[in-house]
């Protein structure tokens, strides 16, 4: 970045304090006087080094009329704040002076960029394009680590922490308390092209020693908003967006090392290693709008995904972490479920038959690029384009010694277009999203037969705010389309998201001849969001059989609707005892198209924080006996238990030096299940810059009705089949395990381990006794005969007919981990050295783990993954 301080053009922020009536912008918009700020010319930029000696500062008005939010809303500071800001043609700076009685207990923790939380900070957030909905924030700690966030909507908490502009930031803590300066560019701000500015702001100064948070204007706690709720930022002159043209080419290097390799897999060698460079392009279009590409985007992974042990029949959705598509992701999302960004450049799914293969982890993203921005009629915009390139196995057949490739994955464009309009006094909107898939595919190919050809999604969705947003109704119609060879529209059909061929479905049909599927989604619901004691909303949805959102987003099951209804009690003013609390009262009921009940429940869900901070939850529920249409994959439906529930957890609060949380789950049912679960963490700061947390977690799960298979020779019951289930008594015993060092705020060494252990032992074999039934038919009874098998399956002997069920117990351990130095070594220009390990091992053993089994795998063979890589930021702004 380049220097720009000491030019000429400066402008010192004046408050002159409460100023006639202004007109309310948008929802929750107070009603009467609004602070305002106004600007004067100054002639020398500040030097950023967290002293505020320099001659802007010295003839700065600084303004110190914050009020406290927490502990007593509406009362005076217990410490004094001054804040004032200064900008010139390249940029706004910040200067401000946190006064402290006694300044050694001024929290000051050094950690990495955004983690701020348990130190003392300040934020300062604008709304720059006055549109009480939108804004920027940036933050500083008192140890220098700097913060930022955008908010999405007009919402306090509501934020997005993808948001990663170019600035700069330091802090000082003196005798006096700590003092604070922030230079943000203009480039990494976006503004309408206009001669005077007015903008939106606000500022908040966290003080956890005495868990207290003032601000210059607090939002009440009985109400939502926040840009909304902001003073005036006048006076700014001279200024326009700039073209904002930003470059971040990186080269990264990677080696994977394998500690135990199979010597007769002939892809399996001892090491290996790629080099990659790629770039990432980020420029302006016009003053509101930004567009970014990218090139063979970076790895981006340097946090493994957690494990699991799934025995369900539906994919496991993991969080994205890859930057280019974390940014500005909010501005794509109207609904997760129709855009799902790990879709793009996901593992390769075709078939590779062989004794050995070798198949590509991800496939090649080629290049992409996303427009993101606002206009100042209010629209949002937000649009992605991708392509995924060709990807092939190596295989290796053993009898002949032949190697093989086969294609896995097809070159793949993927499109995403969101458009949200901002109208009316309450900022209400209305918005549409639309998703588009497409695949180079051969007829007659092997991906023709298992993938959509094309697929296209979509959603229109509005939110109508009234009463300055305390009552809200909001909608949403969506649909889908795809389209293929019949036999990937078949294999879609008899899918775990929707089972077409469900013998006792009459509302779907299974039609093998089909070459495309249409869906529909749509929702309604109306809520009250402000209000000091009563809230309550009102929610009902539908998504039709043939809803597929797969090939851009996500759904795990299509062919359902509910309604969903509840009413809350809080209080938010403090008591002798309470903080505050809230009792909510709730009834949750889901059904399939042909109107069964697929889920039905109960609940209740008591929050209260003390005076102290400490916090208390208590939740309880019920499920009700309903059915289950995917509980046999593909079956006819089966019932499912009366199953209570009760969970408890008690924290000491978010301040705290040393944090501690506590979470007990108890549930059972009619059947005979248990689900049993101990988690809660305790985070540590041995000194300054270490932080360690630990948090650990113990499950132990009996379902009484785990799916095993499917066989021919059932009753009529059953339409002929037999649908097998047993009981699995599970026990898994995991932790996340960090310890972080933080040389300075831009130089990190970061440490991250999860040591994980499952077991299940399956036991009590049977069948569905009847369609819609939750009893089972138990091996063993009735005339039936049970022999275990020495490789652990099961012969059953039933009259005349004998089959076999395999032998499904085991054992997993594991052990990932992460160590990552991260050093920004210059603006926007940062360092990543990554160690990452993965061992693991497994046996067919039910026993149950312990918690010594979490470290099992430590000293097993496994991967060891290192990798370099280096970003430089150029800006010729």
């Amino acid at each position: 970045m380049r220097d720009v301080l000491g030019r000429a053009g400066l402008v010192t922020l004046v408050v002159t304090g409460l100023v006639g009536p202004a007109r309310a912008q948008s929802a929750g918009a107070p009603v009467g006087p609004v602070k305002e700020a106004r600007a004067a010319r100054v002639e020398q930029a500040p030097v950023v080094d967290g002293r505020l000696d320099d001659t802007a500062w010295q003839t700065a008005r600084f303004f110190s009329d914050f009020v406290q939010k927490q502990p007593v809303e509406g009362a005076p500071p217990t410490e004094r704040t001054e804040v004032a800001i200064v900008y010139d043609e390249d940029a706004l700076y910040v200067g401000a002076r946190m006064f402290s009685r006694d300044p050694k207990t001024i929290q000051a923790f050094v950690t990495r960029r955004d983690n701020g939380g348990q130190s003392q900070h300040i934020w300062i957030s604008f709304d720059t394009y006055r549109d009480g909905r939108t804004a920027y924030s940036f933050g500083i700690t008192a140890s220098g680590v700097r913060l930022d966030w955008y908010h999405p909507r007009d919402s306090e908490t509501d934020i997005d922490d993808s948001f990663d502009p170019v600035w700069d930031g330091k802090a000082r803590v003196d005798s006096a308390g700590w003092t604070a300066e922030l230079r943000i560019p203009f480039s990494q701000l976006r503004f309408t092209d206009q001669p005077v500015q007015v903008w939106g702001m606000n500022v908040d100064r966290w003080i956890p020693e005495r868990n207290e948070d003032v601000f210059w204007i607090p939002v009440p706690t009985s109400e939502q908003g926040w840009s909304s709720r902001m003073g005036r930022l006048v006076g700014i002159e001279g200024i326009r967006p700039s073209r904002r043209v930003e470059l971040l080419p990186y080269t990264a290097t990677a080696t994977t090392i394998r500690e135990n390799p199979d010597r007769a897999n002939p892809f399996d060698g001892a090491a290996s290693g790629t080099v990659r460079v790629g770039a990432d392009l980020k420029m302006g279009l016009g003053p509101n709008l930004t567009l970014e590409g990218t090139v063979n985007p970076d790895f981006g992974q340097v946090e493994a995904d957690p494990a699991v042990v799934n025995l369900s029949a539906f994919e496991v959705f993991f969080d994205e972490r890859r930057p280019f598509f974390t940014e500005g992701s909010r501005l794509l999302s109207a609904n997760e479920q129709f855009f799902y960004s790990r879709r793009i450049g996901q593992a390769p799914t075709g078939p590779a038959p062989g004794d050995y293969v070798d198949r590509p982890p991800t496939s090649t993203i080629l290049g992409a690029a996303k427009l993101t921005g606002r206009t100042a009629g209010g629209l949002s915009v937000g649009a992605l384009a991708a392509v995924t390139g060709r990807e092939h196995a190596r295989t290796y057949d053993e009898a002949t010694g032949a190697f093989g490739s086969t294609e896995v994955a097809t070159p793949t464009g993927y499109a995403v277009a969101r458009l949200q309009q901002e109208f009316g006094p309450s900022a209400s909107t209305a918005g549409l999203i639309l998703t588009g898939t497409r695949r180079a595919l051969e007829p007659g190919s092997v991906l023709a037969q298992r993938l959509h050809r094309s697929a296209v999604t979509g959603l229109s969705d509005m939110e109508l705010r009234f009463a300055n947003g305390t009552y809200v109704l909001s909608g949403a119609l969506g649909f889908s389309y795809v389209e293929g060879d019949s036999y990937a529209i078949l294999r879609t059909q008899r899918s775990s998201a929707r089972y077409f061929q469900r013998p006792d479905a009459d509302h779907v049909e299974l039609d093998p001849w089909r070459t495309s599927l249409t869906g529909y989604a749509a929702q309604v619901g109306l809520s009250k969001r402000n209000g000091r004691h009563w809230l309550w909303d009102a929610d009902a949805f539908i998504e039709s059989p043939g809803l597929e959102l797969n090939d851009a987003g996500r759904i795990a099951t299509a062919d359902g609707g509910g309604a969903f209804a509840s009413v809350t009690y809080r209080e938010t003013r403090p008591g002798s005892v309470f903080q505050n609390y809230s009792i909510r009262l709730g009834s949750e009921n889901a059904f399939n198209t042909a109107f069964e009940r697929q889920f039905g429940a109960l609940r209740t869900d008591v929050n209260v924080t003390y005076r102290n901070f400490w916090r208390t939850t208590l939740t309880g529920w019920v499920d009700v006996r309903a059915q289950d249409q995917f509980a046999t994959r593909g079956g006819p439906s089966m019932g499912t238990p009366l199953a209570p529930v009760v969970i408890a957890s008690l924290d000491n609060g978010f301040a705290a030096k040393t944090r501690w949380r506590g979470r007990i789950y108890y549930g059972w049912n009619e059947l005979d299940g248990l689900t049993y679960r101990l988690s809660g963490g305790i985070s540590i700061r041995p000194g300054p810059r270490w932080n360690l947390s630990v948090d650990p977690n113990y499950l132990r799960y009996i379902n009484p009705r785990q799916y095993v298979t499917e066989l021919a020779g059932g009753p009529a019951s059953t339409f002929g089949r037999r649908y097998v289930f047993a009981f699995v008594d599970q026990s898994t015993w995991l932790a996340s395990i960090r310890l972080n060092y933080a040389l300075k705020p831009d130089l990190t060494l970061e440490f991250y381990g999860e040591p994980f252990a499952a077991s299940g032992r399956f036991y009590d074999h049977g069948e569905l006794a009847a369609a819609r039934s939750r009893d089972l038919r138990t091996y063993g009874t009735d005339g039936t005969i049970i022999a275990q098998q020495t490789d652990g399956s099961l012969a059953v002997t039933d009259g005349a007919d004998g089959f076999t069920l395999p032998a499904l117990d085991f054992n997993v351990r594991s052990f990932r981990s992460n160590l990552v130095l991260r050093w920004e070594w210059r603006p926007g220009s940062t360092l990543y050295l990554v160690w990452q390990q993965d061992r693991s091992s497994a046996t067919a053993v039910g026993d149950l783990v312990r918690p010594l089994s979490l470290f099992d795998a430590v000293g097993k063979a496994g991967d060891n993954f290192l990798a370099l890589k280096v970003s430089y930021w150029v800006s010729p702004n």
